[in-house]
């Protein structure tokens, strides 16, 4: 039952930052390339409209958390304290920037909340990139100091950053050059889906641009995967262990190389859906690679003192996990539901449908 929840977790997690990671994206170009007015309020709406159902995967994936992983759960949300209160707050700003600013036709009350949700979709992407960085470079659990373990031996607390600034150091922070390489990572494989979401969803004056735009992005983000997996292995030695003893696992790397080389065709590639499909596979090629490098592992420790975290050591009890599995099944069916009515009167271009006034 424990790998059914780890698995069933990571599909959610996936879908999350599929869904959720087009607003993303779509915030960050409208920060950097939305010059004109009517750009603009497509752009809010083509994130506006999608993200509270977006959201509720990130929701679905907490309670499946707390649910079937407690003492994982209790202990990324006691030592990632810091991270995921910034987190939260850049989420409120996201929304309020995206459902205020229509409320007044006052210019300068446009540009603050515009503002707003640029500037938290960039921080927001840079973040869940930084803290991807941080679960496959590993914390210190139980806080070992000179030896010695300050907490029990799954808890730990990491400041935002350490003063060396670095992922070798016996008490790393949460940001540090490494984590800092994965948040820029995650911020242009978004940057590029949110661009490829307008060029779907919207007739914005610059679609035609944006896809000069992925173009560029895409030879940055090959640049910094190439480097990621350099320092990677200066981080972790290990990181590769796990394709090259079960090398089936080798599909997962496979689907982000098929997203990242098919988007250097970004300027052929007819139809719209099919460039949103190979952002989507760097996502999820992405995600799951990162997940079956470290399996059964979820969260490493950086000392030798306490053990890693595993989806064998944090798990419920086999009871509790046989009985969620019901309720399971049930949330599955509404949320499917809401899901496929949300997206079907949301179908098409969204460029004169209403939003925010």
């Amino acid at each position: 039952m424990e790998l059914f929840w780890y698995i069933i977790i990571g599909v959610v997690l996936t879908v999350f930052f599929v869904l959720d990671g087009y607003d993303f994206g779509t915030g960050i170009i409208h920060l950097f390339f939305a010059k004109k007015e009517k750009d603009k309020e497509v752009l809010t709406k083509a994130a506006g409209l999608f993200w509270d159902s977006n959201e509720v995967w990130l929701v679905v994936a907490g309670g499946m958390l707390f649910m079937a992983f407690p003492t994982f759960y209790a202990s990324v949300f006691s030592g990632f304290y810091l991270p995921l209160i910034i987190v939260l707050w850049l989420i409120i700003f996201r929304a309020i920037g995206l459902e205020f600013r229509s409320q007044f036709k006052f210019q300068m009350w446009k540009d603050i909340w515009d503002t707003s949700f640029g500037v938290s979709s960039l921080l927001l992407a840079l973040f869940f990139g930084i803290a991807l960085g941080n679960i496959v470079r590993g914390v210190n659990l139980g806080g070992v100091e000179n030896g010695v373990s300050v907490y029990e031996g799954h808890y730990f607390f990491l400041p935002l950053w350490d003063s060396s600034f670095s992922p070798l150091s016996e008490t790393p922070g949460v940001i540090d050059w490494f984590t800092l390489i994965i948040g820029l990572i995650a911020v242009v494989t978004l940057a590029i889906h949110g661009a490829n979401w307008v060029i779907l969803k919207t007739n914005s004056s610059i679609n035609s641009t944006l896809k000069s735009i992925i173009f560029k992005l895409n030879i940055v983000l090959t640049a910094l995967t190439l480097f990621s997996l350099i320092v990677w292995q200066i981080v972790n030695p290990t990181s590769l262990d796990n394709f090259i003893n079960k090398p089936y696992l080798v599909v997962f790397p496979i689907i982000y190389l098929t997203g990242l080389f098919g988007l250097f065709f970004i300027k052929k590639i007819k139809k719209d859906s099919h460039a949103f499909v190979l952002s989507t596979l760097l996502i999820v090629g992405g995600i799951t690679s990162s997940l079956a490098s470290l399996f059964p592992v979820i969260l490493p420790s950086v000392n030798t003192i306490n053990e890693p975290l595993t989806i064998y050591n944090t798990a419920a009890s086999e009871y509790g996990l046989s009985v969620a599995l019901t309720w399971g099944i049930i949330g599955f069916i509404l949320l499917f539901v809401y899901m496929i009515i949300q997206k079907r009167l949301m179908g098409g271009k969204i460029d004169k449908m209403d939003y925010g006034h």
